[in-house]
């Protein structure tokens, strides 16, 4: 209907469902008016800048016109009985797809980010004697050893086969195999067949058991890799992908947040992590830990969990970790660390406070090895580390860090708190060996003596630069198995068999033919070495 506004020369036409709604609207507008004229009327007489012009009024009203008109429609538009359900649909659909565009590019950069990375994460299986668990250990609290089968995750960061994964995951293996990742399509019939998948057999190069890392290698080339962001800055709240096998699902891709960087869960230990709430599972472990330009930020390696799963507690090695390990462990086949031979430990308040230290933070030397390089530079207990190498040393994990990176040809330089005074020392650097980690690579199963119990192995050149103050003959132990019975329950790994019934050892094959040669309830006396002493373990075979 069109409505002659009073006082003015306009006709304005309402929109109005019903002759009440109209009426409402145009004596409040009216009223409007009224008051506009009034006010212009007031202003003609006294046409100063201090009142308000003719022409805002006009505008006054021609706004106020406007408003009538937009009311007018929206009340139309709510109270038209003619207006379905899908009428409302469908103008929400019309917003819709302008609101969604920004969650849209997220997800096909997410989709386009998963398919570019996950051709280099690949599946581990591996079959071969780990660490039993607890339940399995025997009166004296013995770690033993079992057949284990387990799965991993790797990635590819060398074309030609190199692959980075979790030391724990290889641990042990007889055989490590590798599943190369198949692309996946949309529908299930895309599913590649089981026998279509590519498995390759892989060697071990090296593992180091203090940061939990491994490098193996397939006989492969030209394949796609991942590249390590070691220089990389991480920030908490950045999203990240873990990509991996748990449960032996291979490739699945799970999204989350970096919740802290340099996590250290056990002060006395100075290896750091990166903190993600990712859902990470069992055979995550050695995936890699993606940021969104696809460089490896971490390595996914445990989860703090009371149900076994994921509770959004998830620990990856940071990548500059892992670079550091994977090229030592590439070209010498363990890790270099500079021994000072000496025992360092966190600093707390309350250590600082009995002790009266200086300083209620960094790290304290809490013991020094009489005839160790430490001792011989003056290093003493209760010593505060402030620098090594020119860097400032503010914790455990940096400390750690600063052994690791020095050059294993050059002498250590440190600085020392020693009361009020700042003391310098050089000591000479002393090449960290660990002969377990060699141990536990070299099992072979065909070595394993039943009736002893044990697994054992030559005492060939490398292991005699490992244990360079053991007797120059013998068959090592490398590890234990279950069902020990008493006599040989006594055996550990890193013991030297020297001698059976007085008969010096030579080789493993050697002991095995002595053995058959015993018989029943015969006495056997072993010889052996324990770190650098000789003892003996008597028993009567077939006990």
């Amino acid at each position: 209907m069109h409505v002659k506004i009073q006082g003015s020369r306009l006709a304005v036409p309402l929109l109005c469902v019903t002759n009440d709604l109209c009426s409402t609207l145009l004596s409040q507008f009216e009223a409007f008016i009224l008051i506009v004229n009034a006010d212009t009327a007031n202003d003609a007489d006294n046409p100063t800048p201090e009142g308000a012009t003719f022409a805002m009024k006009r505008f006054l009203t021609s706004a106020a016109i406007a408003f009538l008109f937009f009311s007018t429609w929206v009340l139309a538009q709510g109270s038209n009985p003619n207006r379905t359900a899908k009428d409302s649909v469908s103008d929400k659909l019309q917003v819709e797809p302008r609101a969604l565009e920004p969650l849209r590019q997220f997800n096909t950069s997410l989709v386009a980010l998963t398919r570019r990375v996950s051709p280099a994460v690949v599946q581990i299986m591996v079959t071969g004697y780990g660490p039993s668990s607890g339940n399995d250990k025997n009166n004296n609290n013995v770690a033993l050893i079992v057949r284990q089968r387990a799965i991993g995750s790797g990635v590819i960061v060398d074309p030609d086969g190199y692959i980075v994964t979790n030391a724990h995951v290889v641990e042990g293996a007889l055989r490590i195999r590798v599943t190369l990742p198949q692309a996946e399509g949309t529908s299930p019939l895309d599913i590649p067949p089981i026998g279509k998948r590519k498995v390759l057999e892989a060697t071990l190069v090296g593992a180091h058991k203090d940061t939990d890392l491994a490098v193996i290698k397939v006989d492969a080339h030209n394949l796609p890799v991942l590249p390590l962001g070691a220089t990389r800055p991480v920030y908490p709240g950045e999203l990240v992908l873990a990509i991996g096998s748990p449960e032996a699902l291979q490739s699945s891709v799970t999204m989350g947040v970096v919740s802290s960087v340099w996590r250290q869960p056990d002060p006395a230990q100075p290896m750091v992590y990166i903190q993600t709430d990712a859902p990470i599972n069992p055979g995550n472990s050695g995936g890699p830990l993606i940021d969104l330009d696809g460089y490896v930020v971490g390595l996914n390696t445990y989860i703090l969990t009371e149900g076994g799963g994921s509770e959004g507690i998830g620990f990856a090695i940071p990548a500059r970790i892992v670079r550091f390990v994977y090229d030592n462990l590439r070209k010498y086949g363990h890790v270099h660390r500079t021994e000072i031979e000496a025992g360092a430990q966190e600093i707390t308040p309350t250590l600082a406070e009995g002790l009266g230290l200086s300083q209620d933070w960094g790290v304290i030397i809490s013991d020094v090895t009489s005839d160790g390089p430490g001792a011989g530079a003056g290093l003493k207990v209760n010593d505060i580390i402030y620098s090594v190498d020119g860097r400032q040393i503010v914790g455990l994990p940096g400390f750690s860090a600063a052994l690791y990176l020095h050059p294993p040809d050059e002498t250590l330089n440190m600085e020392v708190l020693r009361g009020a005074k700042r003391v310098s020392l050089v000591i000479p650097a002393l090449q960290h060996y660990d002969k377990e980690d060699d141990l536990a690579v070299l099992v072979d199963p065909k070595n394993f003596i039943g009736r002893l119990g044990v697994f054992v192995i030559n005492f060939d050149d490398k292991l005699r630069a490992a244990l360079p103050d053991s007797h120059v003959s013998g068959v090592v132990v490398a590890a234990q198995s279950p069902g020990l019975s008493s006599y040989t329950s006594s055996l550990r790994a890193g013991d030297i068999i020297h001698s059976i019934n007085q008969m010096p050892l030579e080789s493993v094959e050697q002991l095995k033919s002595m053995l058959t040669e015993l018989k029943p309830r015969q006495a056997a006396v072993l010889q052996i070495e324990r770190a650098g002493k000789l003892q003996y373990i008597a028993f009567e075979w077939g006990d």
